[in-house]
């Protein structure tokens, strides 16, 4: 199946940054949102980086402005799937919300289309199961900021099928992505450790070890990570940290528990950039 048109359902910050992949790969894309507040801010969004795209020599002017062409909003759920190739769900990591979408999706979408997650913890196979496709179903785990970010998780559950696992892997290196495969497994690779690196960060600040910015300085400077951990809790959210944390000390136990320093935060309100606080203060959103 060579895939031409691509659904991404979702405008938050990792539907955008999906959908700026796709755009610029080549692909006609759709980007639905519930919310039409959060469809404009995501297209602006994507205007943005694509011009900043093109100042730092990574996109073409030319190339820029047929991605732009490509990308298209939607408000009609049923209508964009109806005519996707294939479909990106990056709705928030709520379990129900995501089942209901898959069924939704497997009503609407032709039999041969590939219906993919971002999930970043939640089980693949649970999700496929709503569907009557299990075998085109998968995780696609991308990366934050996706425009900048070369992973792509492809995640296999039990019954997906190689057919799927191979157009997906086909579609992430159309977007300039480099793919692993891995099977499914809570938090995956990339989500189950850096959890656990999370996590201990939040510990040590809790303790009084050091300060976030030299916790953040250490790993930076002594490993070699591009951000610090609580640069990188901030941006993904801290309330999406949790969830991951608490899905994770279920499927996996203790050594996944939250630190009760970040529970506390996200109880405060502090979820990152997102409202403009988090560990971090960004001032006002």
């Amino acid at each position: 199946m060579h895939v031409k048109s691509i659904l991404v359902v979702g405008a938050g910050l990792m539907g955008r940054g999906i959908a700026y992949a796709s755009a610029v790969g080549g692909f006609r894309t759709s980007l639905f949102d519930v919310s039409e507040k959060a469809l404009d801010k995501a297209l602006a969004t994507i205007q943005r980086d694509l011009e900043e795209g093109v100042n730092r020599g990574k996109v073409m002017a030319d190339e820029a402005r047929a991605a732009q062409e490509r990308l298209l909003p939607a408000t009609d759920l049923k209508a964009a799937a109806a005519e996707a190739d294939f479909v990106i769900e990056a709705v928030p990591e709520r379990l129900e919300l995501k089942l209901g979408i898959f069924a939704e999706l497997d009503e609407t979408c032709r039999p041969d289309v590939v219906l993919a997650t971002n999930t970043s913890a939640l089980s693949v196979g649970e999700i496929a199961a709503a569907t009557r496709r299990p075998q085109r179903v998968l995780g696609m785990h991308f990366f934050n900021p996706v425009p900048k970010m070369k992973l792509v998780e492809i995640v296999r559950a039990l019954e997906t099928g190689e057919a799927a696992v191979e157009v997906t892997a086909d579609v992430a290196r159309r977007m300039g992505k480099e793919v692993v495969r891995v099977k499914e497994s809570p938090g995956f690779v990339t989500s189950r450790i850096n959890a656990m690196i999370g996590n201990e960060a939040f510990f040590m600040l809790q303790e009084g070890l050091a300060s976030a910015e030299d916790i953040d300085k250490a790993l930076k400077l002594g490993l070699n990570h591009p951000m610090g951990p609580f640069e990188m809790v901030d941006l993904v959210g801290l309330d999406t940290r949790l969830s991951v944390l608490e899905f994770l000390h279920a499927s996996l136990g203790e050594k996944y528990r939250p630190a009760p320093l970040l529970v506390q935060y996200v109880k405060a309100g502090r979820l990152g950039r997102k409202v403009g606080r988090g560990v971090y203060d960004y001032g006002k959103k």
